[in-house]
């Protein structure tokens, strides 16, 4: 696909579903904020080239922590959350397979949503996790979260079961649960004896506001849930290429905190060594500093404002041009990506006739498309349906 992008870009028809966010002039934009604190650490004479701990910084652990859990959670208050620095997203989600398959009592199958981002039942399965099951997420026909579905799914799911969910931002859908659906999610969870395996891609870039995007994992909290989450700062501060993530293990009791610990060093001394320090410095510079964290928020506002206005234009082009469905499922969504709804030909006569590359579904990232490529892609998804079945 990216092949295809490269041999067509001077034409610019085509749309990337790039994981990076987009500026309006359709380069992976960063917040000033964040160049500033960069050069900044860059000329600070007294940080000096070191190794860090296996399980990374400790300040910066701590804030992530504090980011998604909330300064006041019980289970911070109680000393039963083990923080770890990961190499990216995808370092959490690894190490969090490891140390279930090595270290807990949760020995069910493990449960992705369908769609998902396609490497993480790899990831799984390279950490020694065969059973890799999905359950039905996303509904073609109606163009958002299938609950019904979902939740008999959930329901079969045997007891011990890990079922991995996006807190916010699901990929590649955009397409997220309200409160009241969250809370019947997480009830069955409960009955079921489910351990849920959060995802937190791009917290503060959903909604706008960090805590309503972390809403579910904190509910969890709330009810003594044993949980893990893997976190990624990527989207939320520019740090694309830097490979700069999080791994939380909430814990029923206190007194499991050093064993985690001490054997998630070990498995790190396996995997990675010792994680990049640069960006979990920048990282903690933001979030420890009152001033810095206000103008950070500010920035994400910023980012998911442009967001819903493509959306909203995409949905209005698509309207006026008389393209057959409902298209209010648009601006429904949040974050970065959303999923038009389009089936594997209308795919297909987007990337073979217009140059067009979107995920199957036609899920895509909203912030690729800006003012200069909006009519383009708006009748090109119009000649999709209309011509393709």
């Amino acid at each position: 696909m990216r092949k295809h992008a490269s041999a067509t870009k001077q034409s610019g028809q085509y749309t990337l579903p790039s994981n990076e966010f987009v500026g309006e002039g359709g380069q992976a934009s960063v917040l000033p904020l964040i160049w500033k604190i960069k050069q900044q650490i860059g000329a600070d004479p007294t940080l000096h080239p070191e190794y860090p701990s296996p399980l990374g910084l400790q300040e910066f652990s701590r804030r992530a922590t504090e980011l998604a859990l909330g300064r006041d959670s019980s289970a911070l208050v109680e000393n039963r959350v083990v923080g770890v620095q990961t190499v990216g997203t995808a370092g959490a989600v690894r190490l969090g397979a490891e140390l279930l398959k090595r270290c807990s009592s949760w020995n069910g199958p493990v449960l992705l949503s369908s769609p998902c981002d396609e490497s993480l039942p790899r990831v799984f399965e390279a950490a020694g996790i065969r059973d890799v099951q999905h359950y039905r997420y996303w509904d073609g026909e109606h163009r958002g979260v299938s609950m019904e579905k979902m939740l008999e799914d959930l329901e079969k799911a045997p007891e011990q079961s890990v079922v991995v969910l996006y807190a916010a931002g699901h990929y590649p859908t955009g397409a997220d649960l309200s409160q009241e659906e969250w809370k019947g999610v997480i009830d069955v969870l409960v009955r079921r004896r489910l351990l849920p395996f959060f995802l937190l891609p791009a917290q503060g870039l959903c909604s706008g506001d960090v805590e309503l995007d972390s809403w579910a994992l904190r509910y969890c909290v709330s009810l003594g849930l044993e949980l893990l989450c893997a976190q990624s700062f990527s989207h939320s501060f520019g740090l694309y290429g830097e490979r700069v993530g999080h791994l939380l293990c909430v814990l029923k009791e206190n007194s499991n905190q050093l064993a985690v610990q001490s054997q998630a060093e070990k498995i790190i001394q396996t995997l990675w060594s010792r994680p990049p320090v640069e960006s979990a410095r920048v990282v903690t510079t933001v979030l420890s500093n009152p001033a810095h964290l206000v103008e950070w928020q500010e920035g994400l506002k910023g980012t998911v404002e442009r967001c819903m206005l493509m959306r909203e234009r995409l949905r209005e082009k698509l309207r006026l041009l008389g393209s057959p469905g409902s298209w209010e499922h648009l601006i429904k969504l949040g974050g970065l990506f959303c999923c038009i709804g389009l089936t594997v030909q209308q795919v297909e006569f987007l990337l073979k006739r217009k140059h067009i590359y979107v995920l199957p579904g036609g899920c895509l990232n909203v912030s690729a498309i800006n003012s200069r490529n909006l009519d383009y892609v708006s009748e090109s998804i119009h000649q999709a349906l209309t011509s393709q079945p």
